[in-house]
């Protein structure tokens, strides 16, 4: 998947974040439950998006990490 499209599903992931965060704030008794659910899967399922990315940049930056090696 290129950068923007993972750029762009991580923007939407986010408003849904954001979306849910509300409605949870919002909720009372027996929504609080679902709606808790669905908000940590929306949370994880950004999160993955955003390592993804930033794994992507890496990538194409040609930027490398090393492990504390001296040379």
């Amino acid at each position: 998947m290129s950068i923007r499209l993972l750029a762009i599903d991580l923007y939407r992931m986010t408003r849904e974040v954001e979306r849910l965060e509300k409605a949870l704030a919002a909720a009372s008794g027996p929504q609080r439950e679902p709606l808790s659910r669905e908000l940590a899967r929306a949370r994880a399922d950004r999160d993955r998006l955003r390592q993804a990315l930033e794994g992507r940049k890496d990538r194409s930056l040609g930027t490398r990490v090393t492990m504390g090696t001296k040379r």
